[in-house]
């Protein structure tokens, strides 16, 4: 198996399109967590503070256990994705509003988000499910935080510095993805089993 390719945050526009479905990555430097209420408050139109800078950077759908230390400072003590397609209403336009260049969830997206990603040089990327506490050892600080006494902890925008954090990329920048593979491998599976118990 192939050695994770690093990723060093912020990405650009060539380095995205270099990547391709089944590569893995690691990522290190910022990234920045939203899940529904950060989508449905941008694609509306909704404030985004100068310091939450998305372009070229990273959008991780994930709601962070944070809790803080005897010095008041945030740790992150679990990091796990949640699911991304309750994030395909908006995810296009705010790929291209922002130019984000990746996108980290579970389960993948739709054909919006996939052309999004293809017009805009941007990558999906899927991070393991049920390895929250894991995925937050990776976390080596809480920079910022956004929108926490407007939607909560873990609907709130938090900015935070990571290293080796790891994925795989399941949709690329060329318009390949993996689980629209799967989707088709799974009906052409099922149309077979059904044809041969006729």
């Amino acid at each position: 198996m192939n050695n994770p390719k690093p990723l060093q945050t912020p990405l650009n526009e060539e380095r995205v399109r270099e990547l391709h479905v089944g590569d893995r990555v690691v990522i290190t430097g910022v990234i920045f967590t939203a899940r529904d209420a950060v989508h449905k408050h941008l694609a509306a139109g909704g404030y985004l503070p100068p310091e939450a800078d998305l372009r070229d950077g990273v959008i991780y759908h994930c709601g962070p256990v944070a809790v803080r230390g005897d010095d008041g400072r945030w740790q992150i003590v679990a990091a796990g994705p949640t699911t991304s397609c309750r994030e395909e209403p908006y995810q296009a336009e705010i790929i291209r509003r922002f130019g984000v260049r990746a996108v980290i969830g579970k389960g993948g997206m739709g054909h919006k988000t996939l052309e999004a990603l293809r017009q805009h040089g941007c990558v999906y990327l899927h991070a393991v499910g049920g390895a929250a506490q894991v995925l937050a050892e990776c976390v080596t600080a809480v920079e910022d935080v956004w929108f926490l006494d407007e939607f909560g902890a873990p609907e709130a925008m938090w900015k935070l510095a990571v290293a080796d954090f790891p994925a795989v990329v399941t949709m690329d920048a060329n318009g390949n993805s993996f689980h629209e593979m799967i989707r088709i491998g799974s009906r052409t599976a099922i149309a077979r089993v059904l044809h041969a118990s006729e």
